[in-house]
C-alpha cells in the first residue's frame, strides 16, 4: 500500500532550555532543541512511515542549517525549506515542577519566516498525490505576509482535494501586526474540514461564544459547512509534574470521549498538543474516528516522558498504550 502523505506549513524556532527545574534567574546552560507546532506534526508522523513536506523558511546561517538538519534527520522532506534573509526565530523555556509553573519567553520577532511570502513554491510538486494539509492559528499571527502563505496553501490544497486540519491554537500575543484573529481566522476555517481548538480558541478567533462544546461546535458548522469534525483534549493541571488528560470529537451527530490517562511525573509537555494533532491525522488516515481519538490522546500522553519538542515514539508503543499492554515496564 502506499504510503500517506502529508504536508505542514509553519516556522520552526531554536528552544534553549534551562537545565533541569533551574530557573532563568540562576542558570548557565541552555539545552538546545528545534521545533514548531506544525513542523512538530510533520516530525511525529514521519516517525509512523508517512511521508511529510514542512514549508517554513530559515536564515542563510549555520543556525538555519542546523535546523533544517534536524529535520532532515527526523525523516521530513526538506524540499520547500527556504533560505532567506532574517534571523532564526527563539524562545527560552524554564520547566516548572511541583506548583511552580513552567515558563516561556518568546524572542521570534522580524524572523526569517515572518517575511516569508512562498513564492517559489511549485504547488504543483508540493501536493502531488498529498493526502492530508496542516495548518496552526500561530502561523497567521505572525505577520501579514504569513497569513497571505497561509491562505493561498489552503486555496492550493482544497483545489486538489487535500483534506485539511487546523490547530486554531490561540496566542494573543503573536497578533501584533495591526489585525486580530477575527479578521483572519474565519476565511482560514473555511477552508478545513477538522479543526482542534477549545471553547477559548471559538470565542477569541471566531467570536463564537458557547458554555458547552457541542453548542460551540455546532455553531462552527453552521457558520463553516466544511468542516466536518472538531476534537480538543481536556487537561487537569495538578501540579506541575502532574496531569490528567482526555480529549472530547464532535462529528455532527456524536459526541465521543476518551480515556483519561494519569500523567506523572511530566518530563516535558512542550508539544503535546501537536503529538495529539499528529497522532489524530495518523488516526484519521488509517482508522475509524473512534480509533483515531484514542490513538491521538496516547500519542499525547507519551510524549510528556521525551524531552524536547518533537513525539519520537513508535507506532507500537502508541497501541500498546491503547490497548493497556506493557506501558511502563523495561522492555528487554
Amino acid at each position: 500500500m502506499k504510503p500517506k502523505k502529508v504536508i505542514t506549513l509553519g516556522e520552526v524556532m531554536m528552544r534553549l532550555s534551562t537545565q533541569g527545574h533551574e530557573r532563568f534567574l540562576q542558570t548557565n546552560n541552555y539545552r538546545v532543541y528545534y521545533g514548531g507546532a506544525e513542523a512538530n506534526v510533520a516530525i511525529a508522523l514521519s516517525q509512523w512511515d508517512v511521508q511529510t513536506a514542512h514549508i517554513t523558511a530559515f536564515p542563510d546561517n549555520d543556525l538555519g542549517l542546523a535546523a533544517c538538519r534536524y529535520l532532515k534527520q527526523t525523516g521530513v522532506d526538506t524540499s520547500f525549506v527556504f533560505k532567506t534573509p532574517g534571523r532564526m526565530g527563539l524562545y527560552f523555556l524554564e520547566k516548572g515542577v511541583m506548583q511552580r509553573g513552567s515558563k516561556v519567553v518568546y524572542d521570534r520577532f522580524d524572523s526569517s519566516f515572518s517575511h516569508f511570502d512562498g513564492a517559489h513554491i511549485d504547488w504543483d510538486l508540493l501536493f502531488k498525490d498529498a493526502d492530508w494539509f496542516h495548518w496552526t492559528g500561530i502561523t497567521p499571527a505572525l505577520s501579514q505576509k504569513a497569513a497571505d502563505l497561509c491562505l493561498k496553501a489552503l486555496q492550493e490544497a482544497n483545489a486538489r482535494g487535500v483534506r485539511v486540519s487546523a490547530d486554531i491554537n490561540y496566542r494573543r500575543n503573536l497578533w501584533q501586526y495591526g489585525k486580530g484573529p477575527k479578521d483572519v481566522m474565519p476565511e482560514l476555517i473555511s477552508l478545513s474540514n477538522v479543526v482542534v481548538a477549545g471553547l477559548e480558541d471559538f470565542k477569541n478567533s471566531l467570536d463564537i461564544k458557547a458554555n458547552e462544546y457541542v453548542a460551540a461546535c455546532v455553531q462552527v458548522q453552521q457558520q463553516f459547512p466544511n468542516v466536518e469534525i472538531l476534537t480538543t483534549t481536556e487537561r487537569e493541571s495538578i501540579r506541575a509534574t502532574h496531569n490528567r488528560l482526555k480529549a472530547i470529537l464532535w462529528d455532527g451527530r456524536n459526541l465521543l470521549h476518551s480515556k483519561s490517562y494519569d500523567m506523572t511525573p511530566i518530563v516535558d509537555r512542550v508539544g503535546s498538543g501537536d503529538a495529539f494533532m499528529a497522532g489524530f491525522i495518523y488516526g484519521m488516515l488509517h482508522m475509524a474516528k473512534e480509533d483515531a481519538l484514542s490513538f491521538a490522546v496516547a500519542s499525547a500522553v507519551l510524549k510528556h516522558g521525551i524531552p524536547g519538542d518533537s513525539n519520537l515514539v513508535s507506532l507500537e508503543e502508541i497501541q500498546q498504550l491503547v490497548d493497556g499492554e506493557d506501558f511502563g515496564k523495561l522492555l528487554r
